[in-house]
């Protein structure tokens, strides 16, 4: 079977994530915001990466305009966050894609990375003002000092689905 891996990311952790997957399988990878990534019709199965920003997934608007070309292919979900995964993770993705399209899909909830130096001024405010509001003293903290939660390692689930796909002939 012929896959690809697709991605909408932020601030750069998603990106590192499809490009250790692509090297690790050998799948293509394509960023959803350059004008000549590949047609999805010609892939068997699908990874797809997205942050998440404000609570929804960076791919979201995207997965809707094309959600034809999604229905009927394998496809596997990874999100990037700086949370784990968690019923609260999974609301956030299920609030960001039609339902139809989300029991098409297997998620992996991945770990990402917070550089305040790489946010806007009012960005860093936001965060620190809802630092304030957060019960939890670790998360509390990362909102306000940053994390660095990438590991390479977390893709193997990934990388499991994958190989299943490509020797299984799976189409869902």
């Amino acid at each position: 079977m012929k896959g690809a891996i697709f991605f909408s990311g932020k601030y750069g952790s998603t990106e590192q994530y499809a490009n250790w997957i692509g090297k690790a399988t050998g799948l293509p990878v394509f960023d959803i915001k350059d004008a000549h990534a590949a047609d999805l019709s010609e892939y068997d199965f699908l990874v797809l990466g997205s942050s998440i920003v404000y609570f929804k997934l960076t791919i979201r608007k995207w997965a809707s305009a094309n959600l034809s070309k999604l229905n009927g292919r394998s496809k596997i979900l990874f999100s990037v966050s700086g949370a784990g995964p968690s019923d609260k993770l999974e609301r956030w993705v299920a609030a960001s894609f039609p339902s139809q399209l989300l029991t098409q899909m297997e998620h992996v909830a991945l770990r990402g990375k917070l550089d305040h130096s790489k946010l806007s001024w009012w960005l860093r405010k936001i965060l620190w003002m809802g630092s304030l509001f957060n019960p939890d003293p670790q998360a509390r903290k990362e909102e306000r000092g940053g994390f660095d939660y990438m590991d390479k390692s977390s893709i193997e689930p990934i990388l499991k689905i994958i190989e299943q796909f490509q020797y299984s002939g799976h189409n869902t």
